[in-house]
């Protein structure tokens, strides 16, 4: 009743096939001769993107905010977790202490 069952997995049942061979097929490539040229690939429909001064500083204004906002959530973090190590520790030491006190006055 106490002791845990492995469970065992089990063996496939059914036709099992052979994993299928793939070939590699050639491909022909057609030229046509026509007396037409072929049209030039156009341009994107999006224009491209200009930074103007005022852009790039708010480009760089936003990237030190972002920065300085996860530094300072990481600085916060290691320094709670400091701040409960220390506090977990100096625990330990009183309650090791009023151990040995009690043992003593015994």
């Amino acid at each position: 009743m106490f002791k845990p069952k492995v469970p065992t997995m089990p063996q496939p049942t059914g036709i099992i096939t052979p994993p299928a061979v793939v070939e590699p097929t050639t491909v022909v490539q057609h030229t046509q001769q026509s007396s037409m040229p072929l049209a030039a690939p156009t341009a994107a429909a999006r224009p491209p993107v200009q930074l103007t001064p005022g852009t790039v500083i708010a480009l760089v204004g936003g990237g030190a905010a972002v920065v300085l906002v996860v530094g300072a959530v990481l600085v916060s973090m290691l320094l709670a977790v400091a701040i409960t190590g220390a506090s977990v520790a100096i625990c330990a030491l009183v309650i090791r202490s009023i151990i040995a006190s009690d043992n003593q006055h015994r």
